[in-house]
């Protein structure tokens, strides 16, 4: 590290607030302990845990840098002990406990992953969080199979943008809701069967008269949460599963146990952000090997919406607050 400055900047948080309390700061360049990579950060992903994080929400867990950023793509620059999957001059993407907003970032290796074919550096910051959540969450816990039918929350986020093109990339039908119906009309072009404007149409009705009164989906992308859990139950099918992975509606829910027990349904919820290394890395092989040849196949994309200059993020994080984006927000450090 004899070559890499003892100081960089980042993107911090002044206090609790509005994107106005972001700015630029300096701090020292971390030193990769065991087992992780030091990362000279090309660009970083926003994410709306960095919204939560920026208004005083959601810290980052014990250990982890305290600005923001969840997700990175650079090349790595130094190795610590016991790492041998990876060298310096290695281009990669990761995802990070915190502390991606940064010039440099230190990542432990069971969350690094070599740039897919095709993808570069600033599509790959937008694809570790999308990927590890969707990933974990659709095809892991909720164990969605070709053939079915999955609902789609957010179906335009960066979340969504994931959900419905590795859903139906691996043989299910999916729709999605959105806010718009040209995010409605961009959802179907990443493959959903059909987009729902929730402003506008009531999804559950939507999906009745598309699949028939007996039918129903079986799994359910939720970060919505509030009153959409119960609509999500009526829309589900018979031994369906709905996943929650936010509360952007509020984290109450009014539910039919009976419906449930009828239904012979699975409501769960998780998060990922504390999850054990180990945890992440298990994920972080299942992508190597079943998402990542997807890329160079060209049956999935990285699909961003907008890049920011570094010194720009609040002006991002204004962007992202909008709702308009359609697909992922990145900041740009190479500018």
């Amino acid at each position: 590290m004899n070559q890499i400055s003892s100081m960089m900047r980042v993107v911090d948080v002044s206090g609790p607030g509005g994107p106005e309390v972001l700015g630029l700061a300096q701090r020292p360049v971390p030193q990769p302990g065991a087992g992780e990579v030091l990362i000279k950060v090309a660009a970083a992903g926003l994410n709306r845990a960095d919204i939560l994080q920026r208004r005083g929400y959601y810290p980052s867990p014990a250990g982890a840098p305290a600005w923001p950023g969840l997700e990175v793509s650079g090349s790595i620059v130094a190795v610590g002990a016991e790492v041998e999957a990876f060298k310096p001059g290695d281009t990669v993407c990761a995802l990070l406990a915190g502390g991606g907003y940064a010039e440099y970032c230190a990542a432990p290796c069971g969350q690094v992953l070599p740039l897919p074919a095709g993808v570069d550096l600033l599509q790959a910051a937008a694809l570790p969080e999308a990927c590890f959540t969707v990933w974990s969450n659709v095809f892991q816990l909720a164990r969605l199979q070709a053939g079915e039918c999955l609902l789609v929350h957010g179906g335009a986020s960066g979340i969504g943008v994931a959900a419905i093109q590795l859903a139906r990339a691996r043989g299910a039908r999916v729709f999605a809701t959105a806010g718009s119906d040209d995010k409605c009309r961009f959802c179907e072009t990443l493959g959903a069967q059909r987009g729902i404007n929730y402003r506008s149409e009531d999804f559950v009705a939507v999906l009745r008269g598309l699949a028939g009164a007996d039918a129903g989906v079986n799994v359910v992308l939720d970060m919505v949460g509030g009153e959409y859990i119960a609509r999500d139950l009526d829309a589900l099918a018979p031994e369906g599963r709905i996943v929650v992975i936010a509360t952007q509606a509020g984290s109450s829910a009014k539910l039919d146990l009976m419906k449930l027990m009828h239904k012979r349904a699975v409501l769960t919820g998780t998060t990922l952000r504390s999850r054990p290394v180990a945890f992440k890395a298990g994920i972080r092989d299942a992508l190597l090997r079943e998402v990542w040849p997807l890329f160079a196949a060209h049956a999935i994309r990285p699909v961003v919406d907008r890049v920011f200059a570094f010194e720009d993020a609040a002006a991002a994080h204004a962007y992202l607050e909008s709702g308009v984006h359609m697909g992922k927000i990145v900041l740009d450090l190479r500018r």
